[in-house]
């Protein structure tokens, strides 16, 4: 079917790739301290890291290293590739070792074992667009805590909607750290 000259009128929203966005970068269109990221071809600025965020990312991040071990690589606010229009940075993304390995490359989906973010006054954005988007780019298991909820959502079996399932966890039990056999993170005391 041919465009109607109608059709030509209609604006279209331009998605930048990651190349894009690392050119913005690069020449100055993005300042080196902005707080962005790219998400499904759009650059989102994000708000900024309060206390109750950071003490809470910081916090996971101490048990995630002391229960992964050597197994994996626990990475904290560092970007992550999911594909040509997605460069996000997850509050802790677990990775497969070792962590030379991206030294010249940010992790993709398939290195990616959990990716975690931690919401306060970010819960909308996390909630409907990344954990969404993580669920479209094939991450299998993302978890989204609460920090004024004292709650885990834990999100699996992804699809291009979203995640299948999304079980609410109260803060008192351990949680199997996905592909890590045996390992699991306690949640007691979190909040």
């Amino acid at each position: 079917m041919a465009a109607t000259a109608q059709d030509l009128m209609l604006p279209h929203r331009h998605r930048y790739t990651v190349d894009d966005y690392h050119r913005m970068a690069d020449t100055g269109i993005l300042s080196p301290d902005a707080r962005v990221e790219l998400i499904d071809g759009q650059v989102m600025e994000m708000p900024p890291i309060r206390p109750p965020h950071a003490s809470m990312v910081t916090e996971l991040q101490n048990r995630l290293i002391r229960t992964a071990g050597d197994s994996a690589v626990v990475r904290v606010q560092n970007p992550v590739r999911l594909g040509p229009h997605d460069e996000p940075e997850p509050d802790l993304a677990v990775v497969t070792p070792p962590a030379t390995q991206y030294r010249t490359r940010h992790p993709g989906p398939a290195d990616i074992l959990l990716l975690i973010e931690v919401a306060d006054s970010s819960l909308p954005l996390d909630r409907d667009v990344k954990l969404r988007r993580y669920a479209a780019c094939g991450i299998t298991e993302a978890w989204l805590v609460d920090a004024n909820a004292g709650t885990v959502l834990r999100c699996r079996e992804q699809g291009a909607e979203g995640y299948r399932h999304c079980d609410a966890i109260q803060g008192q039990c351990s949680v199997p750290i996905p592909g890590l056999s045996g390992c699991e993170l306690d949640l007691r005391h979190l909040y």
